[in-house]
């Protein structure tokens, strides 16, 4: 009897902290929305793979050459936050090395201006939470650069039926990256099994901002790319970006110093540096991060009309009201397009597919119309929503955030923009040209970017069901 009691009474413990962690009041400053200002010295960049044959593949890369120069113009600021930051290469052959580039670039220009504040903000699963060094982190920490690993406890819980179980019985336990005995999933170095305890959790700082300073001025540049070596093939999206917006993000990466117990005072110092006006352009820009960019991807969405055009280009999509949404548009009358990653690599591992394939297929049973990146081991990782009017207006929405459950619901932490301009605007044009390249070089081309819906089609109810389910409960890595 006292043994049935206790497994109640420890049951009960367990269901009650998998509640309060799932719906706890966010920290400070999470899920937040800038105002709207005038988009200041912006420039869209990408990242794209091209396939030629049996060729070696072509990249045509411009985010993080634009990250290396910002860095190097830098005298007084640079803040970093990117989600990986490490060298595995996976199968991935001629690699960039991102993760030793921007390590170097950062140490290069301490060294030369010592009076530069620097901030490096990643998350954990770099050291698979403490369970192994980073010789990145150890490089820039020698050189006086403070590396902040994020705080990821004070988020809500993505996945409640592992997590209430870990917080009452595991995380206390700490990690060594001394006493490895298990297979690292993303490295060479042996893990702990309290690694693997931490993984499970499933939520991250995803998010993948730089701002510097740019004479006297400050620079931003929000991303889908991150310093890895093993992303280097990536297809990615980006936006650069000055003005008054800069402060915004600057305080949405506040909240997180502040919820990882670091100091501000660099970033306070900075955003008291910023100009709150701006040259009056017609374009405007709005920093976004975890719901509000779910609120900001709906209301782009499901305020369209008949004749106006939607282009999505992504790495996941699963969540459940952008999937209504774009099927109601669709209804409606608008022209929508959905580009995605048919999830069938991951760093040298095959994948089965979920959710893409599922959620294509729910689109396509609806009307709406969808194609594949032509994808050989690199992935389709951008996040791009463009909105086209027929009356010239358009918007754009990128960033850090896949359209998932744990991307949108203030479970991850993510960073976008949003951009209002006329459908002529060189931002907009740009966008446009990367969607459209990608959807029309198909079989045929010389180049072969995309690939029709038949090709990975997948119409397995099971599966359905379960990226339905992994999708509702957490258990998943999407």
């Amino acid at each position: 009897m006292i043994i049935k009691l206790l497994l109640v009474l420890v049951l009960l413990s367990v269901a009650g902290t998998s509640l309060y962690h799932s719906f706890k009041p966010l920290p400070a400053g999470i899920a937040y929305q800038g105002n709207v200002h005038p988009l200041s010295d912006a420039r869209l960049l990408t990242d794209r793979t091209y396939h030629v044959g049996d060729k070696t593949p072509r990249l045509d890369q411009e985010i993080f050459d634009e990250v290396l120069a910002m860095i190097a113009a830098a005298r007084k600021f640079i803040l970093v936050d990117m989600f990986l930051f490490n060298s595995t290469e996976a199968q991935v052959r001629n690699a960039r090395p991102l993760a030793r580039q921007l390590t170097d670039a950062l140490i290069k220009q301490r060294t030369a201006y010592p009076e530069l504040e620097l901030i490096v903000i990643s998350d954990p699963i770099n050291t698979l939470y403490g369970g192994t060094g980073s010789e990145h982190f150890q490089q820039l920490e020698a050189a006086g650069i403070p590396v902040i690993q994020t705080r990821l406890t004070p988020l809500r819980d993505s996945n409640p039926l592992w997590s209430g179980f870990w917080r009452l019985c595991c995380q206390w336990l700490g990690n060594s990256a001394q006493s490895g005995w298990l297979p690292n999933p993303i490295g060479g170095q042996s893990v702990t099994l309290r690694s693997y305890l931490s993984l499970l959790n499933f939520k991250a700082n995803h998010r993948k901002v730089l701002v510097t300073d740019a004479g006297n001025s400050y620079r931003a540049l929000v991303t889908s790319a991150n310093p890895h070596d093993g992303s280097s093939h990536h297809s990615n999206i980006g936006l650069r970006f000055g003005g008054p917006a800069v402060a915004d993000l600057l305080t949405s990466e506040r909240a997180v110093l502040v919820m990882s117990g670091a100091s501000t005072r660099a970033v306070d110092v900075a955003l008291g540096q910023i100009s709150e006006t701006a040259p009056n352009e017609n374009a405007r820009i709005q920093v976004l991060t975890e719901s509000a960019i779910r609120e900001a991807a709906l209301e782009t969405i499901t305020t369209t009309e008949q004749g106006d055009q939607i282009r999505l280009a992504i790495f996941y999509l699963s969540h459940r009201d952008i999937m209504e949404a774009l099927i109601n548009a669709s209804r409606r009358g608008v022209d929508i397009r959905v580009l995605l990653d048919a999830n069938r690599d991951a760093f040298g591992r095959e994948k089965g597919g979920v959710p893409n394939r599922q959620a294509a297929m729910e689109l396509n049973n609806n009307g709406v119309a969808v194609r594949w990146c032509n994808t050989h081991g690199e992935q389709c990782h951008s996040k791009l929503l463009l909105r086209q009017d027929t009356d010239g207006r358009a918007r754009i929405l990128l960033g850090s955030a896949n359209f998932t459950r744990r991307n949108l619901d203030d479970l991850n932490l993510e960073s976008d923009v949003l951009v209002f301009a006329d459908r002529d605007h060189p931002t907009i044009r740009k966008a446009e040209l990367f969607f459209s390249e990608q959807w029309t070089s198909g079989p045929g081309s010389e180049t072969v970017m995309s690939l029709p819906y038949q090709v990975w089609a997948d119409h397995s109810k099971l599966r359905y069901w379960q990226y339905r389910f992994m999708e509702a409960t957490g258990l998943s890595a999407f």
